[in-house]
């Protein structure tokens, strides 16, 4: 039976069997040691995005000091609020936060996490961002819109110019974003760029 350790793009965590291509934590442990979830659903505000495998390192997905999380890509990561993390990703996170420092940084994502997502125009959204929409989520992705769902993008459609929607990415990770971040896209996302 999965755990319910993997994240959706608005942050939720569900127990599926798609595992993703990505891994990641909240900044510690937030589970039981039956396995099954405390009620709060971060241990602090580091939030971060790994490797799903490095250097033949090995944890236990909830074990004794991370709650493990998993991703269908680094687009979903950093619609639910997770940056790339410096120890198994170093040159992805200095590229993402350039001069920032990481507290700093954390924290004001932090409070973008817990406040209301706003409604935006979705043709002015860089790539990478994620919306929702009719209760789905989608990626912008060259001027189209992929749905996402756990095991992968489908269903590509042309974004309307003034489309609206709720944003799902926060505001500093647009931001980052539309200034050429690229993040790593899950292989169905790939399928259209031919």
């Amino acid at each position: 039976m999965p755990l319910q350790n993997r994240v959706a793009p608005d942050g939720s965590l569900h127990a599926v069997v798609e595992r993703g291509t990505m891994l990641g934590n909240r900044g510690g442990k937030f589970h039981r040691n039956d396995q099954t979830l405390c009620k709060r659903r971060h241990a602090s505000f580091h939030w971060i995005c790994c490797e799903l495998h490095y250097k033949d390192m090995h944890h236990e997905a909830m074990g004794q000091g991370y709650t493990s999380l998993f991703f269908l890509d680094e687009v979903t990561a950093l619609a639910a609020g997770h940056r790339p993390c410096f120890f198994c990703r170093r040159k992805e996170a200095r590229a993402f936060l350039g001069s920032e420092r990481v507290t700093d940084f954390d924290a004001a994502l932090h409070r973008e996490r817990l406040a209301s997502r706003p409604v935006v125009v979705v043709g002015d959204l860089p790539d990478g961002t994620m919306i929702a929409m009719d209760g789905r989520f989608f990626a912008v992705r060259h001027k189209r819109l992929l749905r996402w769902s756990f095991a992968g993008y489908t269903d590509a459609q042309n974004v309307a110019a003034a489309l609206q929607a709720k944003l799902l990415t926060p505001a500093r990770i647009a931001a980052i974003l539309a200034h050429g971040y690229q993040p790593r896209w899950h292989p169905s996302a790939l399928n259209g760029d031919n």
